[in-house]
């Protein structure tokens, strides 16, 4: 099941839901866009259904675009916290699409320290029990610490899993937790949850 964080296909395709937008014919990058997409979901590989099924919400995944050596890039966490060419992450959503959200103008110069504090965690491995610790880390959570660690403030609210629709994945989470093993108070960082940061605002849309 936890294979499907490191599945990957190589095909560029065009750079592609929320409330705030200022949506675009194309996508322009900017550095601090954070992009949301639909993870791939094979048969068996239940956590992808799981997260957007619970938060009621296409984004399974998440990445921070910057741009490196006159390239654009995503710093990520899927399998080990990583850089991954923008064709490459955008290519490997269901459909080839993103969901992009900018920053508001006032918020913009925090980037680099966010950036640079989110490469602190690169190597460390994905953590699939989604919790806030310095061990394992989610996509959400790589940019949820990093902005924090840059500005002192949150991105996004944390929500609990018990807020979640998490019935109906009941078998995913005991898979991952163990069996009756329910942590409905952990506090988490969901992609969904992250795109509704008052500080973002769509700017290009897979829609």
């Amino acid at each position: 099941m936890l294979r499907l964080l490191y599945v990957l296909v190589l095909a560029f395709a065009s750079c592609g839901t929320g409330g705030k937008s200022k949506k675009s014919a194309t996508y322009q990058p900017a550095e601090g866009d954070i992009l949301f997409q639909s993870l791939p979901n094979p048969a068996g590989m239940d956590l992808v259904d799981a997260i957007e099924g619970s938060t009621n919400s296409p984004y399974s995944h998440c990445g921070m675009v910057f741009q490196e050596e006159g390239s654009w890039k995503v710093m990520e966490a899927i399998g080990p916290v990583k850089i991954t060419p923008l064709t490459e992450y955008v290519s490997r959503g269901r459909g080839g699409k993103v969901w992009a959200y900018r920053l508001d103008e006032s918020n913009r110069k925090h980037v680099p320290a966010a950036l640079a504090a989110m490469r602190r965690d690169l190597g460390k491995p994905y953590d699939p029990h989604y919790r806030f610790d310095d061990e394992a880390i989610y996509c959400s959570e790589l940019i949820w610490r990093g902005w924090k660690a840059a500005t002192g403030k949150e991105l996004g609210e944390t929500v609990i899993l018990g807020s979640l629709n998490w019935k109906p994945y009941k078998p995913v989470i005991e898979a991952i937790e163990g069996q009756g093993h329910l942590p409905l108070d952990r506090e988490m960082i969901t992609p969904r949850d992250l795109a509704k940061a008052k500080e973002l605002t769509l700017v290009f849309s897979a829609d």
